[in-house]
């Protein structure tokens, strides 16, 4: 959908050279990793991710900025399944604990916000492999932007 962008500059004090087809939709980069929202209702979201070549660290392992990408945005989804269509959120803070490598597949991201104070949303994302070996747990904070 967006490839015609991919290396489109973005200009400062201009729009993005692209719009979001639904309030719960993969943007660019999202797309670019070959995400996949499978759900995303009531504080939960499931995506996936193909691990290709170009998401290969030294090893050949799954790079681990792949994997908090996948992660960030399942929980992401999670939040925007809460939230009133157009409101704005950002990530203040994140961690990703790893329990085992991601080596070929597709990998599964399962993410639920946890809690909510405020402007705040807190989740957690469980990154699991094909075969189904939880890869990763990923935590952040959110924040919602104070309304104007």
């Amino acid at each position: 959908m967006f490839e015609a962008i991919y290396q489109q500059p973005v200009i400062q004090g201009e729009e993005p050279p692209f719009q979001l087809p639904a309030w719960i939709a993969t943007a660019p980069f999202e797309e670019y990793l070959g995400m996949q929202i499978l759900e995303a209702t009531n504080g939960r979201a499931v995506l996936t991710m193909p691990f290709v070549a170009a998401l290969c660290q030294g090893k050949g392992l799954m790079h681990g900025g792949a994997v908090v990408a996948l992660a960030d945005t399942a929980l992401a989804m999670a939040i925007k399944s809460l939230l009133p269509e157009g409101t704005d959120f950002v990530t203040m803070n994140m961690g990703l604990e790893f329990h085992a490598p991601i080596r070929w597949g597709t990998v599964r991201a399962e993410a639920k916000v946890t809690g909510q104070d405020d402007r705040d949303l807190e989740g957690v994302t469980e990154v699991l492999t094909e075969e189904g070996v939880k890869a990763a747990t990923f935590k952040a904070r959110f924040r919602i932007r104070r309304t104007r």
